[in-house]
């Protein structure tokens, strides 16, 4: 059973998704803010983190926990990140999966909020096979 990590401040959202995930067979935590993210890192890498962008106080905290998800990773198992954002709703950017980049977006997939259940689904299990 993989185990995911969803990183979202908010609530709601984050239940749903758990809540849709663990139906599929995953085991889910879940953290409302960035550095209670980096603790449980710490403590136990995930299979998956999916990852909002815009946090209270740091409007791209999101970028910001994947790149260190990225450094600290890079010396063993990869942990792949779905980056799930209603960013290009708030900031009209328009970031997709073309942003995507090691450096700067070091993520494995984009998907915009609200997001379609179904389709997260099949992208985590996409990213998943894959890793």
């Amino acid at each position: 059973m993989s185990y995911i990590l969803v990183v979202d401040d908010d609530p709601d959202l984050a239940n749903a998704s758990a809540k849709v995930l663990a139906a599929e067979g995953y085991e889910i935590e879940i953290k409302l803010d960035l550095e209670e993210a980096k603790k449980s890192i710490e403590l136990r890498n995930p299979d998956l983190v999916l990852l909002d962008v815009m946090f209270p106080g740091n409007a791209s905290g999101g970028f910001d926990l994947a790149r260190w998800i990225s450094r600290k990773s890079a010396s063993e198992k990869r942990i792949p990140v779905l980056m799930l954002s209603a960013i290009n709703q708030k900031i009209p950017i328009g970031f997709s999966n073309q942003d995507i980049d090691a450096e700067w977006m070091p993520v494995s997939e984009f998907l915009e909020k609200p997001v379609d259940f179904d389709l997260l689904k099949n992208k985590v299990k996409a990213v998943l096979s894959r890793e």
